[in-house]
């Protein structure tokens, strides 16, 4: 990675806005009025236009070149086509905007006007991340989503039409209702689609999302019983990466598949800890310490140094996130969190952690400790090490975040160890 491209920023922009909420969605996201919409935006343009002011009263360097954008949420193509080019407005008029840029944007097929696409191509965006979710009509009708197979493909041919032909397709393993036949149906259609990426995620269940509450209760609305279970998602996950492999798209990252060439440069960007700026709903950044502080508290620049790396996320409440009241959440990571950080994001990624470039940003005596938990881990099956990289087996991909708690300090255990949310 060249120098530019490593000081280059990434900027994520939320918009929360959906036509329905599905049954699964665990994030900040909802059905609003689209009178809403024209005020999201504006707070949008007034955090861009503030954003290198707001870094640097907190220390922070905001850099100015920018090399990726990404709209996701929520269905950022449900924005009136005009405040779509209102946002992209504002981030031209502050920030430069590289040339060959990666500009993706989230879209809920079935859900694509003519007008939002022809301000799509106008703003400049040339990666689509569709929300398929599943190429099963019933599947995606029970799950909430308003879209079938034939509108999915209507769409990804209006697309190409258009010049978009980065595009990728999300499925999600472990649908109520879902079955071995009719996985391989949707990784089939996946696979004759063309998409040269494509994102498989493993159900969550949890608190966050209706499904996912009533399958901790054991009722049934959503139909929560029939929500396949934990070792018949995790053979539909392993089915998938054998299936996507035979098309070309190789798993680069636990849930990311593309052809050479086609990986998401606003994803990785997060497992490679670079730096990037999040504005509207629960959005997270990250940012390093301005090199006026680091030179007055004689404080190399490295990655590793004493509170070097900022952290924000801001408010996941939308009244209060558009009244501008909602504080955002900051926090310096000391060396020993962003070790924690280079370990269980690094092995994310198919690539995996480099352990002679951990000894080099964080010293032996920090990084010790955790590679020989890394040897142990090799052990056990769950790692491999070539001598130089440790990467996550098939094994450990499946239970990846228990492997990522080994290398957590106690007391940040309970903290959570995923990266931000990375969409493709």
């Amino acid at each position: 990675m060249n120098r530019a491209a490593e000081n280059a920023l990434g900027i994520y922009v939320s918009i929360p806005f959906c036509r329905s909420k599905c049954t699964y969605c665990n994030f900040a996201s909802g059905v609003y009025p689209a009178s809403e919409h024209a005020r999201y935006v504006e707070r949008i343009a007034e955090d861009l236009a503030g954003a290198v002011a707001w870094a640097a009263a907190l220390g922070a360097e905001l850099p100015r070149s920018v090399d990726t954008v990404y709209l996701g949420g929520g269905t950022p193509s449900l924005l009136a086509p005009e405040l779509l080019l209102k946002i992209f407005a504002v981030i031209h008029a502050e920030f430069s905007v590289s040339a060959d840029a990666e500009i993706t944007m989230e879209c809920a097929p079935g859900q694509l006007a003519d007008s939002m696409l022809e301000s799509m191509a106008a703003a400049g965006v040339n990666r689509v991340s569709l929300g398929v979710q599943s190429f099963v009509d019933s599947e995606a009708r029970a799950s909430g989503r308003l879209h079938n197979r034939a509108m999915v493909e209507a769409d990804m041919r209006r697309l190409r039409e258009a010049g978009i032909d980065n595009q990728s397709v999300d499925l999600i393993a472990g649908l109520a209702g879902q079955t071995f036949a009719s996985w391989n149906e949707s990784l089939e259609a996946l696979a004759r689609s063309g998409a040269p990426h494509a994102s498989v995620y493993m159900l969550e269940v949890d608190e966050d999302s209706r499904l996912g509450r009533e399958v901790l209760k054991g009722g049934t609305r959503y139909r929560a019983g029939l929500v396949p279970n934990e070792d018949a998602i995790a053979q539909m996950y392993e089915r998938a990466i054998e299936r996507l492999e035979m098309v070309g798209l190789r798993q680069y990252e636990i849930s990311n598949f593309s052809r050479p060439g086609f990986e998401s440069r606003h994803n990785l960007r997060y497992w490679q800890r670079r730096p990037y700026l999040g504005v509207g709903l629960d959005a997270s950044s990250m940012l390093r310490c301005a090199p006026t502080l680091a030179e007055n508290t004689k404080t190399p620049r490295a990655w590793g140094a004493p509170d070097s790396v900022l952290r924000t996320t801001t408010t996941d409440d939308l009244m209060a996130y558009l009244a501008g009241t909602a504080p955002v959440e900051t926090q310096w990571l000391a060396p020993a969190r962003q070790h924690e950080e280079a370990w269980f994001l690094g092995l994310r990624m198919k690539a995996g952690v480099s352990v002679a470039v951990i000894e080099q940003e964080f010293g032996p005596a920090l990084a010790a400790p955790a590679i020989e938990t890394a040897k142990q881990l090799v052990k056990d099956g769950l790692l491999t090490f070539d001598g130089e990289r440790m990467r996550l087996t098939a094994r450990g991909r499946l239970i990846s975040n228990e492997v990522f708690q080994q290398f957590l300090e106690p007391e940040a255990a309970h903290a959570s160890h995923k990266a931000p949310i990375a969409r493709a």
